[in-house]
């Protein structure tokens, strides 16, 4: 018998960490009504008048913010940004069959990306800064990062919206995921004639607003939210499979791009990983390096030094095969063009020139704390004179009188602080009444707040 108790406590404990765990992760507990979910969703779906007024003015802000790269900036538009309206607009209508919200979300996003694009497109158009800062930059192709942002951002916006308090999250996935940035990147990239610019910016703002859409069905099937029903049956069947081919049509190909996107991402991690690892030579260094996944896989590598044999290119190329790089060719330049050797020549130069500049205005700055403890001196010095012949009028036998700052060191607060100090010399010397009477005459006439005054 207690053989066969011991299972059986094993079992309960197990049972009872299973019902905490249950407790712990219950999407129920906390969960708005269902209905009152929808009808909150549905209602952000819509794009005019203030919405559409917001959108403007954001979409000007975020493009400010990337054409001065400023990161606070950005993050401001995209806070008050109503994008994330439509996008999980559209991941409710297929998770609950409701094919004129998700024709409403559809069209409202259609609406809110043509008015963005259009926006940014006028504003780098008339800004007189047309470089592509950092910030921009980072817009322009999406990576595996971009689309994990963006599926566990769009997971928690959706429980976040789901919820009868509501918290801070939903702003923080249009953060999080950054819908914004890339289509105003995607209008410079108009602006300017740059239409990899403005694929490569608007396949982000397509692969995260995607990912978002598909957390948000997933959830709200996962949460089982009641399904819109028909009375007429046929029809009830056709809006299924009207939505089933939307939601197929939209996923299928962003996961095979999301695919693709990840594979790139290996294939550049292990590139950089080769270069760092195989090229070390004594005599030779690695000048620059280029990555090119498409349309043919390609490492170009420019050296600089002693020239490396075609038996140590051959080795190199065999090695390809080591770090996962199959149906990759690799192109070594060496010995730099002429373009690359004025690059690192400029390189140097501009080197030891911030180099020096940060000498220099090191030196400037301990030039100029010396130059004020001089003047500071020199301003006591001549105050010590004025004050001691001041002093000698009310306090005859004074006979010896100086002045100076001095630093003091408070041994039980730790702090070293500089007071003003005073040396003085009466004969006969003087009572109580008198110092108390020169010491307070003293800040007085210094305007100090201390004095630390030292008789003889």
């Amino acid at each position: 018998m207690e053989n066969e108790q011991v299972p059986l406590k094993k079992r309960s404990r197990i049972v009872r960490a299973l019902l905490y765990l249950r407790d712990r992760f219950d999407l129920e507990e906390g969960k708005e009504d269902e209905l009152e979910t929808i009808d909150y969703i549905s209602k952000n779906v819509e794009f005019k008048g203030a919405n559409l007024w917001i959108l403007i003015f954001a979409i000007f802000v975020a493009s400010i913010g990337l054409n001065v790269n400023s990161t606070a900036v950005i993050i401001g538009a995209m806070l008050i940004s109503p994008l994330m309206g439509p996008i999980m607009g559209i991941g409710l209508a297929a998770g609950i069959n409701d094919f004129e919200l998700l024709k409403r979300s559809f069209r409202n996003l259609g609406v809110a990306v043509f008015i963005a694009i259009l926006t940014s497109t006028v504003y780098f158009y008339i800004t007189p800064i047309h470089d592509a800062q950092s910030e921009l930059l980072a817009r322009t192709e999406p990576t595996v990062w971009d689309v994990l942002i963006a599926l566990f951002g769009g997971l928690a916006g959706i429980i976040a919206g789901s919820r009868k308090e509501k918290s801070n999250a939903i702003p923080g996935v249009a953060i999080a995921t950054a819908l914004m940035p890339p289509l105003c990147t995607a209008g410079y990239g108009l602006a300017t004639g740059n239409l990899y610019y403005f694929i490569g910016a608007f396949y982000l703002f397509f692969i995260n607003s995607v990912f978002i859409s598909l957390s948000t069905y997933l959830i709200v099937r996962f949460m089982k939210y009641p399904k819109k029903h028909f009375l007429d049956q046929k029809r009830e069947k056709r809006v299924q499979t009207y939505i089933t081919i939307v939601t197929l049509v939209t996923i299928i190909p962003s996961i095979w791009l999301a695919y693709g996107i990840v594979k790139k991402s290996f294939w550049e991690e292990q590139a950089r990983r080769f270069i760092n690892v195989e090229f070390q030579f004594s005599r030779t260094q690695v000048l620059g390096t280029e990555f090119n996944y498409l349309p043919e896989r390609t490492i170009e590598v420019r050296l600089i030094g002693e020239t490396i044999s075609d038996e140590e290119k051959a080795q190199l190329q065999r090695k390809l095969l080591a770090f996962g790089l199959e149906n990759t060719s690799l192109e070594i330049t060496q010995n730099g063009s002429e373009t690359d050797l004025n690059i690192l020549r400029n390189d140097i130069l501009k080197d030891l020139y911030e180099r020096n500049e940060a000498l220099i205005e090191d030196k400037d700055q301990k030039i100029e704390l010396l130059e004020r403890e001089i003047s500071q001196d020199a301003a006591i010095r001549s105050l010590s004179f004025e004050v001691a012949n001041e002093a000698r009028i009310n306090h005859p036998n004074l006979k010896k009188f100086s002045m100076g700052r001095s630093i003091f060191t408070d041994l039980e607060k730790n702090e070293v602080d500089t007071l003003l100090a005073a040396y003085a010399s009466f004969r006969p010397k003087a009572g109580i009444a008198e110092v108390n009477k020169l010491r307070e005459w003293l800040k007085i006439r210094t305007k100090a707040d201390t004095v630390a005054l030292i008789l003889d």
